[in-house]
């Protein structure tokens, strides 16, 4: 009838849109690389021959490699065609770490996950340190306690940052320092208000010195002990001058 308002809730269900051909091809074309266990640098199928293999045109094929081009997952190269992509750690841990400088995801989300990777780190890195990288964290200490006790707040910052990289090399997982990384540049913000603070500053010397006691006495359970009252201190003073929100570094 005319006038009729339209009711604010719609008996019929949103018919869902179809994928267009070219993602079909992209998503069996991900999946045959994933499958076979392809390495970097192996050779695909020209365009053509995917076109005859899927039943597609070429124009659809393009379109596919096109986009798995953009995700890094496959190289397109003139003269020599294209071959599986390899993966750069650091591209990927910056692109987390881009979309968590957005500013959209919460402080104590971001802590959240930090706990999860940090505790178990520090527990595996006592395990794991060599002499040498004990060595190597001991001395990352020393030069944060210098730049903290003449006021150097940006460098501190960066060593501890460095701290905790450090103490996720000695994991022998480079996927620990790839995940921590991806967060590690959002915290620098923490870290630099904090470090501003003396109460904090001190507690954050003191305890890298913890976490490193237990690493070097190979004690797993001390330094992931350690380690949650690093966190919880860590979050204890940053919310104590700032009102839960984002986080951006």
């Amino acid at each position: 009838m005319a006038g009729r308002k339209p009711t604010s809730e719609s008996r019929f269900p949103r018919i869902a849109r179809e994928p267009r051909l070219s993602d079909k091809v992209a998503d069996l074309l991900l999946e045959t690389i994933i499958a076979e266990q392809l390495e970097p640098g192996a050779r695909l199928p020209s365009e053509r021959e995917l076109g005859e293999q899927f039943g597609v045109s070429r124009t659809v094929v393009r379109e596919a490699v096109r986009a798995l081009a953009a995700k890094g997952v496959i190289d397109v190269r003139t003269g020599s065609g294209l071959r599986v992509a390899a993966v750069d750690a650091a591209a990927v841990s910056e692109s987390i770490g881009l979309y968590l400088r957005g500013g959209s995801l919460e402080y104590a989300k971001v802590h959240e996950v930090r706990k999860l990777l940090e505790i178990e780190i520090a527990g595996l890195a006592a395990d794991r340190a060599s002499e040498e990288q004990v060595k190597g964290m001991g001395q990352i200490c020393e030069r944060m306690e210098r730049e903290v006790g003449r006021g150097g707040i940006e460098a501190a910052s960066l060593l501890d940052l460095e701290f905790h990289r450090a103490l996720a090399r000695s994991t022998d997982n480079e996927l620990y320092l790839l995940l921590l990384d991806s967060i590690g540049e959002a915290l620098l913000t923490v870290r630099r208000d904090n470090l501003r603070k003396e109460a904090a500053a001190e507690d954050a010397v003191h305890s890298h010195r913890e976490i490193l006691d237990g690493v070097e006495a190979h004690d797993g359970e001390a330094a992931r002990e350690a380690m949650g009252r690093h966190l919880e201190n860590v979050e204890q003073h940053w919310l104590g001058s700032h009102p839960p929100a984002a986080v951006s570094g």
